[in-house]
């Protein structure tokens, strides 16, 4: 390699080095308060979605296992923890 191919290859990474920069992700990364909100945010997302996710998929195992009753253990134990779990009505 001459140097022009070594000072041509060097114009290309600064270049593209330019261009990484520009992007969203580093700027957000190059900032404290910016990466500390995003992560409070991506936590805050994280967190919901697996209590919802949890509940929706608790919710329908409970209800589906309520709904055998020709297992008398499984059938017994499923009816108390729905009945549990709903409001009594008072």
């Amino acid at each position: 390699m001459n140097s022009d191919e070594i000072h041509e290859e060097i114009a290309g990474l600064r270049r593209e080095l330019a261009r990484m920069n520009r992007h969203r992700w580093i700027q957000v990364h190059n900032s404290i308060p910016r990466l500390i909100l995003f992560q409070l945010y991506r936590g805050l997302a994280f967190g919901l979605g697996t209590v919802l996710g949890a509940s929706l998929l608790l919710s329908v195992v409970v209800w589906s296992l309520s709904q055998i009753n020709f297992i008398p253990v499984i059938g017994d134990w499923a009816t108390q923890i729905l009945e549990t779990i709903e409001p009594s009505g008072d």
